[in-house]
């Protein structure tokens, strides 16, 4: 058996804010959206994302989520300088001993958005 994707659904209670945010922000794709059943798809290379209302028979309380969502991406020196002034901030940009180099936002759902790189891949890019 094997896995292709992870796709994660992130439930949220404004969709509109949402979509805004992660297109906008962040530079996703609105790919799909249905406004009757209350969700967006968005994409951007190979991320998926799925937002939407959380469904009328689900009891959950406040919206969030127990851990973080981790982008490994190209260049995170570059989306540090496009994103640190213009969201909030969860943990400054820094390199960790176990070879990344990270920073991580708030969404506007309160969801912790990490983003990273591997270290040694940043020195043959810059």
């Amino acid at each position: 058996m094997k896995f292709n994707s992870l796709f994660p659904v992130i439930w949220t209670d404004n969709l509109e804010e949402s979509i805004g945010f992660y297109t906008h922000v962040l530079g996703f794709s609105l790919i799909d959206a249905n406004s009757k059943e209350h969700w967006a798809f968005i994409e951007k290379d190979k991320v998926k994302i799925m937002l939407t209302l959380p469904k009328h028979k689900t009891s959950i309380g406040k919206i969030g989520f127990s851990g973080s969502f981790y982008f490994n991406i190209s260049n995170v020196n570059e989306l540090w300088e496009d994103l640190n002034t213009i969201t909030k901030i969860c943990y400054r940009i820094e390199n960790f001993a176990w070879g990344m180099r990270e920073f991580a936002i708030y969404d506007n759902n309160g969801y912790i958005l990490q983003f990273g790189q591997a270290i040694n891949e940043i020195s043959t890019e810059e």
